[in-house]
């Protein structure tokens, strides 16, 4: 595929690997940078035919950079690389005119196909968030989006918290597990009782459990 992406990353190893992993498969890198700050001034430069976008950059977040984008280029190809499977992302993204939402996980030779397909005009959302897509297609609202899913306001580390929850796993397994202190979890899982508006981890975990959840599905 020979196409010209422009990476914005802020984090530098990925950064530098997902360049070259993309440069051995033929893909044409014209700039990798570290901000949206670098970054949007490169649209008009080099008009690449792909900007791939972090979601959870400081500053300018991977929201406002997609919005300077489209306010700038509107018919600028912008696809969202993250690690974030939260569907108010998702859909904050769509809404904003992305043309795809992939997760950082996923197979090399699966996002360089995501990015042919994108390229040939078609929007292309990571297989576990397909059914979002489906949705927002069908023009259902984000708060009956968010009806279907009780989860959505919590962040992606609360839900991997909320998934070794339900597992059965200790504040000590988990912070364990984490690499993280007990103190932390402890933080964590008050957040995820407040936004899930209940008072028991046990309420939670079964919530989780009802709902298919599981620790490894929304990693950063």
């Amino acid at each position: 595929m020979n196409a010209r992406i422009l990476l914005i990353d802020d984090h530098t190893l990925f950064r530098a690997g997902l360049e070259d992993l993309l440069k051995r498969r033929g893909i044409d890198v014209v700039a990798a940078v570290g901000s949206g700050e670098e970054g949007l001034p490169l649209v008009k430069e080099l008009s690449p035919d792909i900007v791939l976008l972090d979601m959870r950059m400081p500053e300018m977040d991977g929201h406002a950079v997609l919005k300077q984008i489209k306010k700038q280029h509107p018919k600028q190809r912008v696809v969202m690389l993250t690690t974030s499977a939260v569907e108010r992302d998702l859909i904050e993204s769509l809404r904003n005119g992305a043309q795809g939402y992939l997760l950082k996980d996923m197979e090399p030779d699966d996002l360089v196909a995501a990015l042919r397909d994108i390229i040939s005009g078609k929007t292309i959302v990571a297989g576990d968030l397909s059914h979002v897509l489906a949705k927002v297609v069908q023009g259902d609202t984000l708060e009956s989006i968010e009806e279907d899913d009780p989860f959505s306001e919590l962040t992606p580390r609360e839900y991997e918290i909320l998934g070794l929850l339900a597992e059965g796993q200790t504040n000590k397994v988990i912070a364990r597990n984490l690499g993280i202190s007990d103190g932390t979890v402890k933080l964590h899982v008050k957040a995820i009782l407040r936004k899930l508006k209940i008072n028991s981890r046990i309420t939670a975990a079964v919530m989780a459990v009802e709902h298919g959840l599981k620790a490894s599905s929304r990693n950063r």
